[in-house]
């Protein structure tokens, strides 16, 4: 499990963890009834304090994406909550071409050149995909 957080960011970071442990389950990086590392051993990883990663596994078992057994450890959701993934996943791409867009708009490109940019783009990552 790979958690990268930025303490820079606006966001807390209990929340960094929330969304990487969700884009990582969403994205199948970590399948279900895999277990996670435990509360201690992440905060020791980050280098944050063990309530941070708590309150970020709190917030995930309240989400139904992960489980915590006592004295067994928290592990993934054999059926994580599918509607929930899939909206993380939605949201996730939309900031990534919310970023995109908004830079190319920036940089003063008109919306049908971007339009033509991107499909163009998608077409390519497609017939390369299926070579």
């Amino acid at each position: 499990m790979e958690i990268r957080i930025d303490p820079d960011s606006a966001v807390p970071i209990y929340l960094q963890i929330v969304h990487a442990i969700k884009h990582q389950v969403a994205t199948g990086r970590l399948k279900p009834g895999e277990q996670l590392l435990t509360v201690r051993e992440l905060a020791t990883n980050l280098r944050i304090n063990p309530n941070t990663v708590a309150r970020a596994y709190d917030s995930l078992d309240g989400d139904g994406v992960i489980t915590t057994q006592q004295g067994r450890g928290t592990y993934v959701r054999e059926h994580p909550d599918d509607a929930h993934l899939t909206r993380v996943r939605q949201e996730q791409l939309k900031a990534m071409m919310d970023s995109a867009v908004t830079k190319a708009l920036s940089l003063g490109y008109a919306t049908d050149e971007i339009k033509e940019v991107f499909d163009a783009q998608l077409a390519r990552w497609v017939r390369m995909k299926k070579s």
